[in-house]
């Protein structure tokens, strides 16, 4: 059965967000859906996967909120179940950053459409910045960007403060997987007086979906949050695997480290995983061995 992948997001004020968990979590159940939706007094991010007719239905439930009625929205298909239960979380920031004072909300930089970003980034006078995290652009990134070599979005604003110079860099593009990021990143970046700041609207994943694969200068794939690991473009999926130990992205040649053990652990976590985390791996994939013992 092809299933529905919908990932979106909103910052918008929510001040009820703790009242909006429970209703939201049972109607994604009676829908069959599944993901992740965080909720904050920011706003709203998830992704959620289901038939067609069930991520309509829970898109119309949201948008039938007044202040949820143009959330960002892109969707793509899968064959195989990405999400093994529906969870509906509270949270501080729907995307962390660490610092709850900055706000979309307020204030935010210039959107570039899919469309337009390739002239964007091939103007000399624009520095591209790939706001996501270091595993994430080691698979994939756009063609001449700067990798922060950040390990969190936390790491973002030190990086910012050690790195750039608004009197040097007046441009400044950033883009990060489906564009959450971005939207907080470019709100801090005017903070710190940065003149013009833009970002790709929709992240990569809108990108991939709309950019002809002849034009792109995308190089590489993209990683997702979920069970299909990265995605190429028109959002087929990817050639990468996933580190059970860590959730590190691993290809066929990271399978032929001597530290890689299927699993349980790859040349990323090896030297770090201990045996009480060994034991537990161990168990998980005896009982799903015994289970596809059963059901084979």
């Amino acid at each position: 059965m092809t299933l529905v992948v919908a990932a979106f997001y909103k910052f918008t004020k929510l001040p009820d967000f703790a009242e909006m968990q429970n209703p939201l979590l049972s109607f994604c159940l009676t829908q069959g859906i599944k993901g992740t939706i965080l909720l904050a007094e920011e706003g709203i991010n998830g992704t959620i996967a289901g038939s067609r007719q069930g991520i309509d239905t829970v898109l119309a439930y949201l948008h039938s909120d007044s202040r949820l009625v143009d959330l960002e929205y892109k969707e793509s298909l899968t064959e195989s179940a990405p999400f093994e239960r529906m969870k509906v979380r509270l949270k501080k920031e729907i995307v962390t950053l660490g610092l709850p004072e900055i706000s979309p909300i307020q204030q935010l930089g210039t959107y570039v459409s899919p469309k337009d970003w390739n002239a964007i980034a091939s103007d000399p006078d624009v520095i591209i910045i790939d706001t996501r995290n270091d595993y994430e652009v080691k698979i994939g990134t756009f063609k001449n960007s700067v990798n922060p070599n950040t390990h969190s979005f936390r790491d973002f604003p030190e990086y910012v403060r050690q790195n750039l110079d608004p009197q040097k860099h007046k441009k400044v593009a950033m883009f990060c997987t489906g564009g959450i990021r971005c939207e907080k990143a470019s709100a801090f970046m005017l903070s710190q007086g940065f003149p013009e700041v833009y970002h790709l609207k929709g992240g990569i994943l809108k990108y991939l979906a709309e950019v002809p694969q002849e034009e792109s200068i995308w190089e590489g794939e993209c990683f997702v949050f979920d069970e299909r690991i990265a995605v190429q473009h028109g959002l087929e999926p990817g050639t990468y695997d996933m580190c059970v130990g860590c959730g590190h992205p691993i290809d066929e040649e990271d399978k032929l480290s001597p530290h890689y053990e299927e699993g349980i652990c790859c040349l990323y976590c090896y030297e770090t995983l201990t045996n009480d985390k060994r034991g537990r791996l161990e168990e998980k994939k005896r009982q799903a061995g015994l289970k596809a013992q059963r059901d084979g």
